[in-house]
C-alpha cells in the first residue's frame, strides 16, 4: 500500500490558506469590536443631505452661528451649527472649551433624535479656521465657503 505525501506546492498552498484565514479572522474580530466606537463625522449641508436616523452617533462640525448660542441654567446650552448654507440645532450640557465662542470652528459629537438636532455629549472648539479641524476646513472649502487665510472674527478681551 502506498501512502500519499503532500507535495511541497501543497504545504504552501495549505499554509497560506491558513495564514489567509487567520488574517481575516483577526481583521473581522477587530472591526466587530470597534463598530460601537465608529462615529461619522459630517458638515450640515452632508448631514441634511444623509437619511439619518434617530439614535445614530455621529459628528458635525462647521461654525458656531452668529447670535444662536442660548445658555440655560447654567450648564445646558443650544446653539447652531453652519456651514453657511445649512443649520444644524446642537444641544449641549457641559462645560464647553475656553474658546467655544459665536463665528468659530466647533465640532460637536452625538446622538440625533427624532426632530433631527444634535444631543450632543462632546464639544470641541478651536480658536479661528487657520486651526480648524482638517475635516470641517475641506468641508467648507469645497462648498466654497471658506478659502485659506481667512481668519474669524477676533476673540473679545478679557479684563486681566
Amino acid at each position: 500500500m502506498k501512502r500519499k505525501t503532500m507535495t511541497r506546492k501543497t504545504r504552501r498552498l495549505v499554509l497560506i490558506g491558513s495564514a489567509l484565514a487567520v488574517i481575516f479572522l483577526a481583521v473581522g474580530l477587530v472591526s466587530f469590536a470597534l463598530r460601537d466606537n465608529l462615529v461619522f463625522f459630517y458638515g450640515p449641508t452632508e448631514l441634511a443631505q444623509k437619511i439619518q436616523k434617530p439614535g445614530a452617533r455621529l459628528r458635525v462640525g462647521g461654525l458656531v452661528k452668529e447670535g444662536s448660542v442660548i445658555k440655560d441654567n447654567g450648564r445646558q446650552m443650544t446653539f447652531i451649527v453652519t456651514d453657511m448654507k445649512t443649520d444644524v440645532k446642537v444641544q449641549y450640557t457641559g462645560q464647553v472649551p475656553d474658546l467655544f465662542r459665536e463665528g468659530q470652528g466647533v465640532i460637536a459629537e452625538g446622538v440625533m433624535d427624532a426632530a433631527g438636532n444634535i444631543q450632543a455629549d462632546t464639544v470641541l472648539a478651536k480658536h479661528d479656521e487657520k486651526y480648524m479641524p482638517r475635516d470641517v476646513a475641506d468641508s467648507l472649502k469645497k462648498q466654497g465657503l471658506w478659502k485659506e487665510g481667512t481668519e474669524a472674527a477676533p476673540a473679545p478681551l478679557r479684563k486681566q
